[in-house]
Parts: C-alpha cells; structure tokens; sequence
C-alpha cells in the first residue's frame, strides 16, 4: 500500500515536471510580446479567472503586486454585476481559462476590449475561443493533468502558476526591481526584519554605550550596564577604535586586572563594524559568524553613527 502511495505521488511530480519544461521551451515571441504590452501598463495588472483558474489568479496577482506591478483579482461573474466600473483604461487584463472556453470570460472580454484595454490570454487551448478574443494568447501546452481520472486540473494549473512566476520575474529584471524595492512592500514578518535598513533600527544618541580609551574600568562597567547592552564602544574624536565587552571583562580580570585600570587595556581594538545602510540581514549573519551579539555602526571614515545588538533587530518580529 505505501509503495503505491510513494509511486502515485513521484509520478504526479514527475509528470508536472515535464510540462513546466515543455512549456519552458515552449515560450517564444508572444511572452515577449506580453511583457512589452505589460511593461507598457500605466495603470493595474487585471487577473481574471473562474474556479480553480480563480484561485491562481489570486497568487499571481499577490506576487505581481509584491515585485513592483500593481495587481489585483477581478472576478468575472461579478464583474458583469458591476465590477468591470473597477477596471481603468490604463490597466491591462490577463484572463485565465484551461478550455479558452470559459462563459463568464468570453462576456466580459469583448467589453474590456471596448474600453481601449489591451488583453492577455492564459490558456492551454490555442484555438479556443479566448485565444482569438484577446490580444495575445500564452499556450501553457499541457499535454495531459497529472490527475488519475485526468479530470481535475492539476498539471494546467502548476503550469499557469508556474507562468505568472515567469512573467514576473521578467517584468522584475526589466523594471530593475531591487531588494530594497521589495523591502519597502514586505515591513512585516521575516522578511520585512531581514529587509530592513540597520539606519532604520540602530540605536543612536543617548541610547548608544560610549567611553574613552582612558575611562576607568570601573566607569565603564556603569556605562555598560546602564545601556543594557552587554558592551560599550570606545570612541576618540569620534571615530571608533575599539569595544568593551562582558567577555572582554571577564578575561581581563582573569588576568588580574583591576577596576581603576584604562578601558584601552582591556578592549578589543578594531571591532567588526557595519553600515547604516546595509540591511538587518547582513547584520545577522555577521553575528551568527562572528559569535557576536552587538554591532556599531560606523561611515566609511570610521566616524561612529550608532550600534545595533541582535535583540534590536529579533525584537522585531510582529
């Protein structure tokens, strides 16, 4: 019974495999075109499908929106009920239909037509009748669904979401969509955190644990405690020459040194720093390198802007 189970599932991805690469090698002139047309679009990206092509309509529009192309999902029966009045002339439609025959698809085309919008079919059907209606037609040339009773749309859709990925990708590369772009749509979650700017979260000011090279130690155990940050800075002329931390206490008293000695005498000297303009991201993964849980943050000059500890960044988390 297991081996059936692992065989049915293997030959279902397997299956969906193949089509994404026939459709991969598939695609020519009129994805090129459809970028073009979308790349053109002044206003929004229109995804509009029935059923189960409803839903993944949904998830490319979700993923347009979030890389830089403002999209959204219009549902075709309701948009015979009004909804098309949310359609604006500077948009473009992508309608999605397995058949090309969908009903409620093949009503409203023709009428988004009249409104001057430009129109791309999704289909794996490249004489239907959606096909010819719009524009352009992309053909996912699925040759047959992974489905058992080859029914239920499974390979067709795998390859229309797999599609949607494609074109926006492409419509990514070709607008020049960068990491900071898609941090400015993606503030929550892990994401937003590792996306953020340390200049953004950094501790700055009187929030920031700051001695001379000749503070005693005993003033310097004030300063680190009082900021809570398990280290202070060391900083002359304003530029940063070393740091004082709970470690580097601990070894020097091992050492035999005493509370009325300089913090020069006990500080690590060029720490590793980081930039107000790298992202959180960077900042983590120096720290998991570096065994390290507080970073300052210095411009190129060395001169210091602030610090950032690893809490600042975790205590982000929503």
């Amino acid at each position: 019974m297991s081996e059936k189970i692992l065989k049915i599932g293997k030959q279902v991805l397997k299956e969906e495999g193949k089509a994404l690469i026939n459709l991969s090698e598939s695609l020519g002139v009129d994805f090129i075109k459809a970028i073009n047309i979308l790349l053109k679009t002044e206003g929004r990206v229109v995804l509009t499908g029935m059923g189960k092509s409803g839903l993944i309509c949904k998830k490319i529009a979700a993923t347009l929106s979030s890389t830089g192309t403002p999209s959204f999902f219009l549902h075709p029966a309701d948009a015979v009920h009004g909804d098309l009045g949310m359609l604006k002339g500077d948009d473009t439609v992508i309608a999605v239909s397995n058949s090309g025959e969908t009903a409620e698809l093949l009503n409203i085309i023709p009428i988004i037509k009249s409104f001057g919008i430009p129109t791309i079919a999704i289909t794996n059907n490249s004489e239907s009748s959606l096909a010819k209606l719009c524009d352009i037609s992309l053909v996912l040339n699925v040759k047959k669904e992974a489905c058992p009773l080859g029914l239920a749309p499974m390979t067709t859709t795998t390859a229309t979401l797999a599609l949607g990925d494609a074109i926006a990708a492409a419509l990514m590369v070709e607008k020049s969509f960068k990491s900071e772009d898609f941090a400015k749509f993606h503030p929550g979650g892990k994401l937003g955190i590792r996306l953020s700017r340390i200049k953004d979260i950094m501790r700055k000011g009187e929030d920031v644990p700051i001695v001379s090279p000749e503070t005693t130690i005993k003033d310097a155990i004030y300063e680190i405690s009082s900021k809570k940050l398990g280290a202070t800075l060391v900083v002359e002329n304003g530029k940063l020459t070393g740091i004082l931390t709970d470690g580097d206490l601990r070894r020097f008293f091992e050492k035999g040194g005493n509370i009325n000695s300089r913090v020069k005498e006990a500080m690590t000297p060029s720490p590793k720093t980081i930039a107000e303009d790298a992202f959180a991201e960077k900042a983590i993964e120096m720290m998991e390198r570096y065994k390290i849980t507080v970073l300052p943050v210095v411009d190129n000059q060395g001169n210091l802007k602030g610090i950032i500890h690893l809490h600042d960044i975790l205590g982000r988390r929503i």
